[in-house]
């Protein structure tokens, strides 16, 4: 499966943007996703994870409350909705697929998914 997201970019602070993970294959429908983001000079940090059916959801700490992921799969798209925007949430935000992965804590770990789309910049002002 190919992923691509996109949405990302410049907004003050308390506002909103919506992320879109776009993916290509048929076999979509069965794959967990997981939305992660990295800060120049940081480590690539979990955010969501959305189970196949969109059921089932698991947020970091940071962003509970704020952000809620979603997804379509009749459209091949999983989404990230982020309100109340925050400069600390500056960063290359990327999606990530896995088909075997159970929504634990493993999904936490970028090293449980095997397909990575490119990233998209989102960028909040003080």
């Amino acid at each position: 499966v190919q992923l691509q997201a996109s949405g990302g970019g410049l907004v003050q602070a308390g506002g909103s943007l919506r992320l879109s993970c776009a993916a290509s294959g048929r076999t979509f429908s069965r794959y967990l996703i997981g939305w992660f983001r990295q800060a120049p000079g940081k480590e690539r940090e979990f955010v969501v994870a959305i189970n196949w059916s969109g059921a089932s959801t698991r947020y970091a700490d940071p962003v509970k409350g704020r952000f809620t992921a979603s997804r379509d799969n009749a459209k091949n798209t999983v989404y990230l909705q982020m309100n109340s925007l925050k400069p600390e949430d500056t960063a290359v935000y990327y999606c990530a697929a896995s088909k075997w992965a159970v929504m634990d804590v493993t999904t936490d770990s970028p090293v449980t998914y095997d397909y990575w789309g490119q990233g998209t910049q989102v960028t909040v002002s003080s």
